[in-house]
């Protein structure tokens, strides 16, 4: 039985050991993290939404980047401090906006099918994660954004999406804790809203059950070639989190202490296939291995909103909602809490959770629904792992048993179970034919 490890365990790592497991493979999971999906998939918009499938390679996009560059509240954040990586991405970027149709057709087409994956996992693994299966609904407040909406959604039928147009009034109806005035909106049926996080750690929890073991509080600190397998070199934590980050030199034997860092020591994993889901580490994964995966790290912020009275779980809306001019999401998860998240910011690897981009968001629920009590608001931030065309890498790399699923997104949690199933089908191709 062929052995196969999958670096990261956020939503792709997992989705991925559980397909690649269904298929028979020993599989272990490693993770710097103490828990699975600590990281991005911890707490996104929560929206498992094939209407936000278009991508971002356009002109429009472009346009309000350059616009909003120094605007600390604004949608779309850039910071202007050089980085060769982020300038060099972003030229990759306008490159691709040819192919922003092409593109928008192919990610609806993945999306429609992902759902349909993951709701057959959840119901086979008897995972409960707030399921809500009432819809997204899209607001927009002013005819030309609603024009331009018009335009998405015909790509997005092109793809084989159901979305309809409704006027205020059936936006009301579809949700009535819509209070705001708009001036139309798109609605799509089929969508859904989860909490990413759970459903992530109920699969690692199934995952387990069938025998898939997870190396957690592990940095893979180096993959060697071991003839014909992989050895990977581990740095392994102690009870007080602190993390080896130094590659120690000469380290041949299996578990060697590594002086001078307490509670810290290298370990080595020998695998027949490495698999790289390590979001917005996949670029330095990738470089260790001899390939270009050129990921750039995209901030996202949310809140979440604890429903801690009567008033507020009455007010907070169920349907989920996408504000086309504030660029915010919301998912209802569960009767007390309400999630809301947005914001898109080019600083680097920086995770730091700033006040002038949360504000926003909290003043976005003050301002839609009054009567939902912000006073519990739980503030969040993650790294999305973009690619310059906004699509995700599913892939074998140019090392023999080497392969790629990363690089989602916005998306990751709405594409992350057909990916996981197109990457297994290629290990198995790949394995089976060496």
């Amino acid at each position: 039985m062929h052995h196969i490890a999958v670096i990261g365990a956020g939503i792709t790592g997992v989705t991925s050991a559980y397909a690649l497991r269904k298929l028979g493979y020993e599989v272990t999971v490693i993770d710097r993290q103490r828990y699975c999906g600590m990281e991005t998939s911890y707490a996104n918009g929560g929206q498992l939404s094939a209407s936000n499938a278009e991508v971002w390679n356009n002109t429009a996009t472009l346009i309000k980047g350059i616009r909003w560059m120094f605007t600390r509240d604004a949608p779309l954040l850039v910071n202007p401090a050089f980085s060769w990586h982020k300038y060099s991405w972003m030229m990759e970027f306008v490159r691709n906006v040819p192919n922003y149709r092409r593109n928008t057709v192919e990610t609806t087409r993945l999306a429609i099918e992902a759902r349909e994956h993951l709701y057959r996992i959840a119901e086979e693994e008897g995972i409960a994660f707030d399921l809500e299966r009432r819809g997204i609904l899209h607001v927009y407040h002013d005819r030309k954004s609603f024009e331009a909406g018009r335009r998405v959604s015909r790509l997005l039928r092109e793809g084989g999406l159901e979305r309809r147009e409704v006027t205020p009034e059936e936006a009301r109806a579809i949700e009535p804790a819509l209070r705001e005035d708009c001036y139309g909106g798109f609605y799509t049926p089929s969508d859904a809203t989860g909490d990413i996080h759970k459903f992530t750690r109920g699969l690692a929890d199934a995952c387990m059950r069938m025998g898939v073991a997870f190396r957690m509080d592990a940095e893979v600190q180096a993959i060697r070639p071991a003839g014909a397998r992989h050895s990977l070199l581990l740095a392994s934590t102690g009870a007080n989190g602190n993390r080896q980050h130094r590659l120690a030199r000469d380290v041949d034997a299996t578990r060697q202490d590594v002086a001078g860092h307490s509670g810290a020591h290298l370990d080595s994993l020998q695998a027949d296939a490495v698999v790289i889901c390590a979001g917005v580490a996949s670029r330095r994964f990738a470089a260790m291995l001899g390939d270009r995966v050129n990921i750039y790290p995209v901030k996202g912020y949310s809140i979440t909103v604890g429903l801690d009275d009567e008033a507020s779980v009455r007010a907070a809306p169920w349907v989920s909602l996408l504000d086309e001019e504030a660029k915010i999401v919301t998912s209802r998860l569960g009767e007390h809490r309400f999630r809301v998240a947005g914001t898109a910011e080019f600083n680097g690897f920086n995770k730091d959770i700033r006040a002038d981009r949360i504000q926003p968001l909290v003043d976005w629920v003050r301002r839609s629904f009054p009567d939902v009590d912000t006073e519990q608001v739980v503030p969040w931030a993650g790294l999305r792992p973009m690619m310059p065309d906004m699509m995700p890498r599913v892939r074998a790399g140019s090392r023999p048993g080497v392969f790629y699923n990363t690089g989602h997104g916005h998306l990751g949690w709405t594409l992350s179970p057909i990916t996981a199933h197109l990457l297994s089908a290629a290990v198995q191709e790949r394995l089976a034919a060496a």
